[in-house]
């Protein structure tokens, strides 16, 4: 037995249904406000595809019996260690809701290796109002920790953020 299909009330339905994945506008967030990401291994399939695209064919990322190695391990650039974690935050905090990446300050705190599970803290630390829009510069302040909970990588970033209506 076929269904009908009701063009009008499907459209009806995209306009009215709550949006799953969509993030939060900035009426939603609040200093001090705290969440975290999933944890999420890196491979070296993604080390490969990351600088095969970027370029960065740095000796101790392409050979990973390099001789000249300071650090022991398969390391990765602390780029993609930050563009995961960005993914993340895409796919939740950011999805629908964000406009624009406006300003970000990065720190290497320690060394990333194919293999390690990475994930972060994110705590909301200002949300500026603007005049136009019903828009807000949302500062966030971004840890990213390996699976054993040390710190490896944190950032702040400043978005422009849509507000609700």
């Amino acid at each position: 037995m076929s269904e009908s299909h009701d063009p009008a009330a499907a459209r009806a339905q995209f306009e009215t249904l709550p949006v799953l994945g969509q993030g939060p506008y900035w009426q939603d967030l609040a200093p001090g406000l705290v969440g975290r990401t999933l944890r999420r291994t890196i491979t070296e399939a993604d080390l490969i595809s990351f600088i095969g695209v970027t370029g960065m064919t740095e000796a101790i990322f392409i050979d990973a019996a390099y001789p000249g190695a300071a650090i022991p391990g398969r390391l990765v650039p602390a780029a993609l260690t930050q563009c995961l974690i960005e993914g993340m935050l895409f796919q939740t905090l950011i999805q629908g809701v964000g406009l624009a990446l406006l300003e970000i300050h990065t720190r290497a705190h320690a060394p990333v290796r194919v293999g390690d599970s990475i994930w972060a803290t994110v705590e909301i630390a200002d949300i500026r109002p603007t005049s136009k829009n019903n828009r807000a510069i949302v500062t966030q302040e971004v840890k990213v920790m390996n699976q054993e909970g040390v710190l490896v990588l944190s950032y702040t970033v400043k978005r422009l953020a849509a507000g609700r209506g």
